[in-house]
């Protein structure tokens, strides 16, 4: 059972409120492997920190027969909207996470699979022959869309491709799938490494969002009580630190990190040992997620570790950013 963990740090300096606005967090888990009954995980070594995520696999085919594998990285949904809230900082390149992988040390080239669908239609074709890039948010995107033909363009609005903010300005709501795949090999009786790294989309809100009028109450409250396992000394201190900034909060910073855990639990049996280590970013931060047997290793770093794990939920971070501090003058 998950026993909750928080940890609590001295409050920072006081600086000017920032604007109000909010960034959706996007959740991104590990690789997925096809499904074998002979490849067991010996480890997994798993970090997340807001900057970056680390993940490090030993695997072992148990069989006296080599296991050929397709494995899988799949990138999160990008989905055009109106109003984009979306983490995604990096909105002109494919690789939109800056994702990389390698095998027992060697760089892995893997290829990368686009579909595009609207309305549960797969539309990427269609793209494809108008020359229009798949990327919502690309500049390029907006580009060629502003070159449509008036039929084309009066149909793709009509179908809910696009939607006009202005006769030049054709926002894309369609949904880019994206996926990193390659083929490998587990040789027989023969453990083998894999590593991967990426940008996380870290979402996130100004303010204590959890507090109404200095108080924890109402839905948001709620909901960050079941997500992130808020306990009462991490209220207590978030309260404590609204009041004295006298603004409830509001020249502090949420960021959210979310991890899909359970995503590809193909291999034979538990993880055998799996380890978590977060990295809060500064020292003077809060931050709450829901663990068992985690223990401080750093000023900024908290270790998790279990034996024979069973990644069946996902797995949520919520950090606290105290307010930069502001610049001395001479």
């Amino acid at each position: 059972m998950l026993k909750l963990f928080t940890l609590l740090v001295a409050a920072g300096i006081a600086s000017p409120a920032l604007a109000n606005d909010t960034m959706a967090e996007v959740k991104t888990g590990g690789l997925i492997f096809a499904q074998s009954d002979d490849v067991s995980m010996v480890q997994e070594d798993l970090f997340i920190s807001a900057a970056e995520v680390r993940v490090d696999y030993v695997f072992e085919n148990t069989s006296d027969k080599d296991v050929e594998s397709l494995v899988a990285f799949p990138m999160p949904d990008i989905s055009g909207q109106v109003d984009n809230n979306s983490a995604i900082a990096d909105y002109d390149s494919d690789n939109f996470l800056h994702f990389s992988t390698v095998q027992d040390g060697k760089p892995i080239t893997a290829k990368l699979q686009q579909r595009v669908v609207s309305l549960g239609i797969d539309v990427t074709d269609e793209l494809a022959k108008n020359n229009i890039p798949v990327l919502p948010y690309s500049d390029k995107t907006r580009d060629a869309l502003a070159k449509l033909p008036q039929t084309i363009r009066k149909d793709w609005i009509a179908r809910g491709l696009i939607y006009p903010m202005a006769e030049a300005d054709l926002v894309p709501l369609w949904t880019l799938r994206s996926t990193y795949w390659w083929r490998t090999t587990f040789p027989a009786k023969k453990k083998v490494s894999v590593e991967h790294r990426y940008q996380p989309a870290v979402g996130g809100t100004v303010a204590i969002s959890f507090l109404e009028n200095g108080q924890p109450k109402g839905e948001r409250f709620e909901e960050y009580s079941r997500k992130y396992c808020l306990d009462a000394d991490f209220i207590r201190v978030a309260q404590q630190r609204a009041a004295e900034a006298g603004t409830n909060g509001a020249n502090y910073t949420e960021s959210w990190i979310s991890y899909v855990l359970s995503t590809g639990a193909n291999w034979a049996g538990p993880i055998r040992r799996f380890q978590l280590t977060i990295d809060k970013g500064k020292p003077g931060s809060l931050i709450s997620f829901c663990g068992s047997n985690v223990e401080k290793i750093g000023p900024t770093t908290f270790r998790m570790t279990a034996e024979d794990f069973d990644p069946a939920k996902d797995f949520d971070i919520l950090i606290l950013n105290p307010p930069e501090a502001e610049p001395k003058t001479p």
